[in-house]
């Protein structure tokens, strides 16, 4: 098995060691409570759907209910990411959104069919996940700099390659090009897999890709590591500096991973969610295994996701209209 499918379906499966210790919902309660819906807006294996899994267990002490993850994947997440936004605001129906949530409405603008601040009730951050820049062994450059210095020896010689146009992959390229004043070349793939396979095969010079996703690639010296995005350096990576060590600060793709629901949830359920999701993510066995599966976990407040949700949304707008980048791009 390639090990790219391999960390795939490693991924896929992580929340399930985990149910034993968050806890089952005792049978009589299952019995007597309907369960919630938490929306996935991405097909089953993702790293969105593994942390949603994860996330359900998690919430089902403050439910008292069966939390079943529903896979509504499509449409650059609009389909399932709408069916939160549609959803009775009872808290039967909850939602689980990655940086997509607020890359579309710079990249879709009115095409959105639902508007990302009105609604949604946020609910918490649930964690962050570096973006490692990484090269194949035969792209001579060790670091940043180096990566830099030979594309501008070779304007358009470099290609790297992302799950899609409004990607974050995608949007930390075109801020490595704008930092750097560097001509390189976006090459849009239907999914994150064929992005890894061409980049391990050398099709493509470089890309930029999840932690959890490569480190079994770069320990094995097949792409090499030059950074990595976010405040601090990776524990998985401690030999990689971050983009701003690297002198790049500006580079800053950060995928982040959250909880909503529908507008107009009652307070009262927004703030029984809310500590229960940040409770699990700031210690104990959910804590734990993000810190395995490389993310940072957060926890934040209601308000403090939503004081986030307007920042990145207005930051990816930002590279958005600088790269005069197009949907169908």
């Amino acid at each position: 098995m390639p090990k790219t499918n391999r960390r795939t379906l490693i991924l896929g499966g992580a929340a399930f060691p985990l149910m034993a210790s968050l806890g089952a919902v005792p049978r009589a309660i299952a019995d007597t409570k309907p369960a919630v819906r938490l929306i996935v807006p991405y097909p089953p294996g993702a790293a969105t759907d593994t942390l949603g899994r994860l996330m359900a267990q998690a919430l089902e002490p403050a439910t008292k209910a069966p939390v079943i993850v529903d896979n509504r994947g499509g449409a650059g997440t609009q389909i399932g990411t709408r069916a939160i936004a549609t959803a009775p605001p009872d808290g039967q129906t909850l939602g689980f959104v990655d940086t997509a949530f607020v890359i579309n409405p710079g990249l879709l603008g009115a095409a959105l069919p639902y508007d990302t601040e009105k609604d949604f009730a946020p609910i918490s951050l649930m964690a962050s996940a570096p973006l490692v820049l990484i090269v194949h062994s035969a792209v001579p450059a060790a670091t940043v700099a180096e990566f830099v210095a030979l594309s501008k020896k070779k304007p358009g010689g470099f290609n790297y390659g992302s799950a899609g146009v409004g990607s974050a992959p995608h949007l930390a390229g075109e801020q490595l090009r704008k930092a750097a004043s560097i001509d390189i070349n976006h090459v849009p793939y239907r999914g994150g897999g064929t992005v890894l396979n061409d980049l391990l095969a050398g099709h493509i010079q470089f890309g930029f890709t999840t932690v959890p996703t490569m480190v079994d690639h770069i320990r094995a010296g097949t792409v090499r590591a030059l950074a990595v995005t976010g405040a601090r350096r990776a524990p998985q990576l401690p030999d990689v500096p971050t983009m701003q060590e690297a002198g790049m600060p500006s580079v800053d793709a950060t995928p982040i991973f959250g909880l909503i629901g529908p507008a107009k949830l009652p307070p009262s359920t927004v703030a029984l969610l809310s500590s229960a999701a940040a409770g699990a993510v700031r210690a104990g066995p959910l804590h734990q295994k993000l810190m395995e599966l490389g993310f940072v976990p957060v926890g934040s407040t209601a308000e403090e996701f939503r004081a986030r949700i307007r920042q990145e949304i207005d930051k990816w707008a930002a590279v958005v209209k600088a790269g005069n980048i197009k949907p169908n791009a």
